[in-house]
């Protein structure tokens, strides 16, 4: 893991194409800023760790038959 201090206004940049800002500090709250491309998905961890826990619930309620049956279809 990298560890970097910004102060606001300073960024990041990674792989070119993401720059990651410092907008504003406040009570213990940083607010970040991101400016990547629009193709690009960008979630808050708690989100994308929600999402995941509800596709592998939801893989768990989906028979074998019905996956193979959909795997066929998009085939």
């Amino acid at each position: 893991m990298l560890i970097l201090t910004r102060k606001i206004g300073e960024g990041v940049v990674l792989n070119e194409n993401i720059t990651i800002k410092v907008i504003e500090i406040s009570k213990g709250v940083v607010k970040l800023g991101f400016d990547a491309p629009k193709d690009m998905l960008i979630l808050r961890e708690e989100l994308e760790k929600a999402i995941k826990e509800a596709n592998i619930e939801a893989s768990k309620n989906t028979s074998h038959d019905a996956l193979s049956s959909l795997s066929f279809k998009l085939k």
